[in-house]
């Protein structure tokens, strides 16, 4: 089967210090991936060098064929839309922006997104609130049309309904053949939606398997699963 991400010996390093070392990695595509580690365990970094906005990097990363970081970003939408963003620009100056800068970007999309996760787009960035700003992320990140979703803890520090209205988009709105890989802490919410679960620890992607196996054969729940790398119980078959 052919690899829709395709990642060899990945290692990466930055000032100084190794934060990903031999990092492979075969997604699939039409899949909702997992990437569940500590804080600093690298997940941000992974994400980054797919998306083509980290570089220098040692190793093969190919998103759809495409291998130099121009490219990828083509391929990859990236949950960091808010990233750097001047506060007191309205929403509405923000959208336009993202619809110039990705040809990819449908507008008729993103106003079907913002209409169900009922979106302020007459206010400022300053003026929402953080759980508000992370639906405006999301929804600026699957409006674009491309092969690779990343959304990089989606819902951070914001409470259940807003988290629930999120997932709801994720389910409706992944377009079919495209494959999202989500990192977050609240473990336990995602499991629904996930096809697979790669976690990373020390440096290293220590597992990737499918859920179906982990429920299957492990017997486990994919929190259990994925806590059992870092309390030293895990056992490999």
């Amino acid at each position: 089967m052919t690899s829709l991400v395709d990642v060899t010996a990945l290692t990466y390093r930055r000032n100084h210090r190794t934060i990903l070392t031999g990092v492979d990695l075969h997604l699939a595509a039409n899949r909702i991936v997992g990437l569940l580690g500590a804080n600093g365990a690298g997940k941000t970094t992974l994400m980054r060098l797919l998306s083509g906005l980290a570089v220098n990097f040692k190793g093969h990363i190919a998103i759809a064929g495409a291998t130099t970081a121009t490219a990828r970003k083509g391929q990859v939408a990236y949950s960091n839309a808010l990233a750097e963003t001047a506060p007191h620009q309205p929403v509405t100056a923000l959208v336009d922006f993202w619809a110039t800068c990705y040809p990819d970007f449908d507008a008729n999309r993103f106003a079907a997104l913002a209409g169900e996760l009922a979106l302020p787009l007459d206010q400022r960035l300053e003026a929402l609130s953080k759980g508000t700003r992370m639906k405006l992320q999301v929804a600026l990140t699957l409006a674009r049309e491309v092969a690779v979703y990343l959304l990089d803890e989606p819902f951070d520090g914001i409470d259940s309904m807003t988290r629930k209205s999120i997932l709801a988009s994720i389910i409706t709105w992944k377009p079919a053949k495209a494959t999202i890989l989500i990192s977050d802490h609240h473990v336990t919410d995602i499991a629904p939606l996930l096809d697979e679960v790669i976690v990373i620890k020390d440096q290293h992607l220590i597992a990737h398997e499918a859920t179906e196996r982990i429920r299957a054969i492990h017997h486990q729940s994919i929190e259990t699963y994925y806590e059992q790398f870092y309390e030293g119980g895990h056992e490999n078959d």
